[in-house]
């Protein structure tokens, strides 16, 4: 049976998931990749480093957001939400971001020590300090779901 989400459903799997797509475009050129992310009720906040990725969202803020739970071919659930890319700069933003962001990752991690690449502090002391990193909302404004269940 295929179906839509409704809104409490879409809120459950925008909060659930920590892994969505981002989708950007430059002119004709359209962008799709993964990243990390916490989901507020409002925002989905994410970070990265500078790239493409970030290049696109500053020249076109306009930005589309797909999260989904795929158990099987015929058992799953997508959200698509579209919203406008926001930088953070504000530096008690940006460290309460990258708390949340902490928080919500780090349960999910092999080995919680082995993520410096990946710009999460090991200590929230730590949180801040690095200089290429990039914080960042999209602030959504339309959300829409659908799924399939036998």
């Amino acid at each position: 049976m295929l179906g839509e989400l409704n809104d409490k459903q879409v809120e459950h799997l925008l909060s659930k998931q920590i892994i969505g797509r981002v989708a950007c475009t430059d002119h004709d050129l359209p962008y799709i990749v993964p990243v990390n992310y916490v989901y507020n009720g409002r925002e989905i906040i994410s970070h990265s480093i500078p790239g493409k990725k970030i290049d696109m969202m500053r020249k076109n803020p306009r930005v589309c957001f797909q999260v989904d739970e795929i158990n099987s071919i015929f058992d799953w659930q997508s959200v698509v939400a579209w919203g406008r890319f926001e930088e953070i700069t504000d530096m008690a933003e940006k460290e309460q971001a990258m708390m949340a962001l902490t928080h919500r990752l780090m349960p999910f991690a092999e080995q919680p020590s082995d993520h410096a690449s990946h710009g999460l502090a090991t200590q929230e002391a730590d949180i801040g300090t690095r200089l290429d990193l990039i914080v960042y909302k999209i602030v959504l404004v339309n959300k829409t779901g659908r799924f399939e269940h036998r």
